[in-house]
Parts: structure tokens; C-alpha cells; sequence
């Protein structure tokens, strides 16, 4: 069975952004020959998520409220305390990005069938950016026949 790997580049904006990666996702499927298998998505940063969801506007901001509610920004964080830890220079203060990064997926696994992403109607992958803007990767593996 191949197993086939990709990185896909974001240029992600200031704060909370949400990025709908299917179509990138669905692209890669369509440049290879699998058409049963499956795909796995994975964040590789740790103030960033996925997960998956309806890519409708009002309910995007509605998650971002969400998200700031259950991690703001203002409250205090030992995290951020960096006079107390050894950092690089550029750090920022970020804790409640990590917070909410928690909150979500670290990766995702679809399946492919007949070459394409067995999502819902209404289902999309969502790329979410918490502590932007930075230049990010979200790796993606494909694996079937």
C-alpha cells in the first residue's frame, strides 16, 4: 500500500484565523493514484488546530468568540511570565493560544473514496490559526490503493 506525504504552506493572518484546507487536501488526492484509503492532516505547531466543521462565516466568528471566552487573552498566564524562563528574544506571549489549541485537534483522518474526501454535505477541514500571523505547515499523508 503507498503511503504518500505532502506540506502544505500558510500564510496565516494577525490573532484567530480559520482556513479551509480541504480543497488543498483534495488537490493532493487528485495528483496521486489512490482512490480508496484515507488521509491524515496534522497541525504541526502547537499554537495552531484542526478540526472538522461547517466553513459558514457566522458560525467561523461564532467559534472564535467561543474560543476567546474560554481562554482570554487578558487573563494571567504562568506561561507568560518569560522573565522567569528561558526564551528566545521573539517570544510571544501566547499562553492562551496554547490553551485553546487544546481545546481542538492535533490531526484528522478522512477517508478517500474513489478519489475523493468522504466529508459530510456540510463538512470541511479547518485549519485554525491562534497566535498569527506566522508562516505555517499542516502535514498531510495519504495512504490506500
Amino acid at each position: 500500500m503507498p503511503i504518500i506525504n505532502k506540506l502544505i504552506e500558510i500564510e496565516t493572518k494577525p490573532k484567530i484565523n480559520i482556513y479551509n484546507i480541504s480543497p488543498q487536501i483534495q488537490d493532493f488526492i487528485a495528483s496521486t493514484s489512490i482512490k480508496n484509503g484515507q488521509v491524515l492532516v496534522f497541525s504541526r505547531h502547537t499554537t495552531t488546530a484542526l478540526a472538522i466543521n461547517e466553513n459558514e462565516v457566522r458560525l467561523l466568528e461564532d467559534i472564535k468568540v467561543f474560543l476567546q471566552k474560554l481562554a482570554p487573552e487578558s487573563d494571567s498566564y504562568l506561561h507568560n511570565d518569560l522573565h522567569l524562563r528561558d526564551v528566545p528574544e521573539d517570544e510571544p506571549i501566547n499562553a492562551h493560544s496554547h490553551l485553546m489549541a487544546m481545546m481542538l485537534n492535533t490531526s484528522e483522518i478522512i477517508p478517500i473514496v474513489d478519489g475523493k474526501l468522504a466529508l459530510g454535505t456540510w463538512q470541511s477541514v479547518l485549519f485554525f490559526e491562534l497566535d498569527g500571523p506566522r508562516k505555517r505547515t499542516v502535514f498531510i499523508q495519504i495512504s490506500g490503493e
